[in-house]
């Protein structure tokens, strides 16, 4: 009998559906950092990211069945958490600065190279300044590293739309800290 790690996504998926959730279990265990990443960096609230994340999961859970298999398990779930708190941001028009969790490092510099922690926490405030299309793409594109193509899968959107929001959310930025904070790209 092959150990759950053994298995690929999709034969896991196959092995799920027949009502083994130690299958189920091992989808959860490998998928689970990126919905947590990708949930944290959108709404910078953990308990927000947490209770996002568990949903995506009963979701996936729930849905498991009519899963195509045509784009990479963790692109899917990715797609999900995205439109999740999409929604959530919507519903519960979060708005102004909030903390940000920020999982890659960025071109941006502070004058003041002593300061690393305060200027990351900086960066976690304008980022979450921005409107939640341009975050989400500065998320899948910048931090989560998805390419334009697979971004504008995840967001149901063109890829020009991808390039042009991405430019935009990348100027906006910019402005933001250097008015705001003095900082000065690299």
């Amino acid at each position: 009998m092959r150990v759950a790690s053994s298995y690929t996504d999709f034969e896991l998926i196959d092995l799920a559906i027949q009502g083994n959730d130690k299958y189920f279990a091992e989808i959860v265990n490998r998928h689970q950092s990126i919905v947590a990443s990708s949930a944290m960096n959108m709404l910078g609230d953990m308990e927000e990211a947490r209770e996002i994340g568990q949903q995506v999961f009963i979701r996936f859970y729930q849905s498991m069945s009519s899963f195509k298999k045509e784009a990479k398990l963790s692109t899917y779930l990715t797609r999900i958490t995205i439109n999740l708190c999409l929604n959530h941001l919507k519903r519960n028009q979060t708005f102004g600065p909030r903390t940000y969790h920020l999982d890659v490092a960025t071109n941006i510099s502070v004058t003041d190279q002593s300061k690393d922690l305060e200027s990351k926490e900086i960066v976690n405030i304008a980022l979450q300044k921005l409107e939640e299309a341009h975050r989400a793409v500065i998320v899948l594109r910048m931090i989560q590293g998805y390419d334009t193509l697979q971004t504008a899968e995840i967001l149901g959107i063109p890829k020009g739309t991808v390039l042009s929001r991405l430019k935009r959310a990348m100027d906006k930025l910019k402005t933001i800290l250097i008015n705001d904070f003095n900082y000065e790209y690299t």
